[in-house]
């Protein structure tokens, strides 16, 4: 029988630490703070997506009005002449604006009446759709009775990604951002990936651990840590004021946005560059290789993804940043879609931004499908990133 002694006085147990039960006490807050931290984050994140996309899918449809229409002279004069009085109510402006382009488009429809899909109102829209509207009780009484006979339905809501901002909201779409949003941000990876790669290149593989460089690599972290705001008031200084490029243009945006990513990619490459083990450098000047060829040759490659991952990650950034834009001009009424660098252009989140701002109703679900648009290209852009990073990982 083994008896065991207790000890009584803890302190003269040498293995014993006062102050152990505290430690104890004080890991389980800290965990618990951490996992109620991380449930805080994924509840506002899913309460956040689930407004959005409440709000955005309604924005994918839109009504439309089975009538007849008819063209000829008086139509083509006045184009509220093409349908009947008691629909101009309901039936959207810009639709009849086009009247004579659809003759001019069409001949063959001179001097005829036909039964058509026509544009509705966005009153009528938003009442379709059960949300707030500012329709008499004749027009809707009307309206009830289209969608009775099946000619009034809510059909997809092509005009969104076809047209250009409008002041008519059911006529105004996220075209001309997209395309001026495409032309920005290929010129900001034209100018920031090459300048950025090739810098740490230098600071990483061929400059002097000296006080010049240093103060360089301090400058850098500091760029990559400003807000945002002040790149656009450099562009506007530099590119608009000094060397007098169009104002509002995706040349003066992307270089502005280029300013911003620099710092991000030149970060990311150098870590990507530091990355790569010696050995592979150290064996590269064995087979009495340059430090140039090492370099082109062994240590770029195998760097290359986390050098695209970085940049993918930076472009990212630059796609949804707005405050820099609205400093150089770009969040101007942009109707028509540019087809040059130096012709005037809004981006996403600036056009999300003006229609944020907007007194109609029907605004409200055209802001929230432009933040799923863009979001569903940032997610994009992040998933490619991982993607290229997975696909040639190169392991050591």
């Amino acid at each position: 029988m083994i008896i065991r002694r207790k000890n009584k006085n803890k302190e003269e147990n040498p293995f014993y630490d006062p102050t152990l039960n505290k430690r104890h006490r004080s890991s389980r807050r800290f965990k618990a703070f951490a996992l109620g931290s991380l449930v805080f984050s994924i509840v506002f994140l899913a309460f956040f997506l689930t407004d959005i996309v409440t709000k955005g899918l309604p924005a994918f449809k839109q009504a439309y009005l089975h009538i007849d229409v008819t063209f000829n002279e008086a139509s083509i004069k006045d184009s509220r002449q093409a349908i009947d009085k008691k629909y101009r109510k309901i039936v959207s402006r810009a639709w009849l604006r086009n009247v004579p382009r659809l003759v001019e488009e069409n001949p063959t429809l001179m001097n005829k009446t036909m039964t058509m899909w026509v544009l509705a109102d966005d009153q009528v829209d938003q009442y379709l759709k059960n949300h707030y509207y500012k329709l008499n009780r004749k027009d809707r009484a009307l309206v009830d009775d289209l969608k009775a006979y099946g000619q009034a339905e809510l059909k997809f809501n092509k005009i969104f990604f076809t047209n250009g901002d409008s002041k008519i909201p059911e006529y105004a779409g996220l075209k001309s951002a997209i395309v001026g949003s495409i032309l920005t941000l290929i010129i900001t990876m034209l100018v920031a990936f090459p300048i950025g790669v090739m810098t740490a290149i230098y600071l990483e593989e061929f400059a002097e651990d000296n006080k010049f460089t240093q103060i360089i690599e301090v400058n850098i972290n500091n760029l990559a840590a400003i807000p945002s705001i002040l790149f656009g008031l450099l562009g506007l200084a530099i590119f608009i004021n000094l060397f007098g490029l169009p104002r509002s243009s995706p040349l003066v945006g992307g270089l502005t946005l280029a300013l911003m990513t620099l710092p991000i990619i030149i970060v990311s490459s150098r870590a990507a560059l530091r990355s790569v083990p010696d050995s592979i450098r150290q064996a590269g000047y064995g087979l009495g290789l340059t430090k140039i060829q090492v370099t082109k040759d062994h240590v770029l490659p195998l760097a290359f993804p986390g050098i695209m991952t970085g940049s993918i990650i930076g472009l990212a950034q630059a796609m949804g940043e707005t405050a820099p834009l609205i400093i150089v001009g770009m969040i101007a009424f942009i109707p028509d879609a540019p087809t040059m660098v130096t012709e005037a252009a809004t981006v996403m989140p600036a056009q999300i931004f003006t229609w944020a701002g907007m007194p109609e109703r029907m605004y409200i679900e055209k802001t929230a499908a432009g933040i799923i648009v863009l979001l569903s290209v940032l997610i994009s852009l992040n998933t490619l990133a991982i993607y290229l990073r997975k696909k040639f990982e190169v392991k050591w």
